[in-house]
């Protein structure tokens, strides 16, 4: 059994973001500063992201529980295709609630951040698509977790969030236009 912390995690995550973005900056010889903070963004974005789908916090005591990777636990794979069946086994309503918003309210930043960073993306049925891949790429991952549950309902809600966070993009270009017109 190996267990990895959300620290160690983020750890490495982080490393190899200074990493990367240092090879870039060496390579480019100049900084774009506000694509450097939209790309600071995108990464506040996945770190929250890891945070909430890998390492979620115990109901009871509050602390981080750790990513347990255990060979003899992982089959058979935790895996609903039903759509919304589970979302009826919540103790309560708002438990419900909670999930369904969070899920949804993850996502739109990346909804929002990724046609601003990769301009191929700015189309809203793209947004959506690149939406669905980073959470079907999350759910993916959580299978080898046996505390983890790879989730239908998660795909399609965190996707819902990634198209939600297009239209505001829109929205705020919209208002932004009319405003500089003015």
């Amino acid at each position: 059994m190996t267990e990895i912390s959300f620290f160690q995690g983020e750890l490495l995550l982080t490393a190899v973001w200074i990493a990367v973005r240092a090879c870039v900056w060496l390579r480019q010889k100049h900084i774009d500063g506000k694509r450097e903070l939209a790309l600071l963004l995108m990464y506040v974005n996945l770190f929250v992201l890891i945070r909430i789908t890998f390492f979620p916090a115990a109901l009871s005591d509050g602390r981080v529980q750790p990513l347990i990777f255990d060979p003899e636990k992982v089959f058979p794979l935790r895996v609903n295709f039903v759509p919304f069946v589970r979302l009826l086994d919540f103790r309560y309503r708002w438990m419900m609630l909670l999930n369904v918003l969070g899920n949804v309210a993850l996502f739109i930043p990346t909804g929002i951040l990724m046609p601003l960073l990769w301009p191929r993306l700015d189309r809203f049925p793209r947004t959506v698509a690149a939406g669905l891949g980073l959470s079907l790429c999350i759910e993916l991952l959580q299978l080898p977790f046996y505390a983890r549950v790879s989730d239908i309902d998660d795909l399609i809600m965190n996707t819902l969030g990634a198209a939600a966070g297009y239209g505001i993009l829109v929205l705020a270009r919209r208002l932004l236009k009319k405003k500089t017109d003015r």
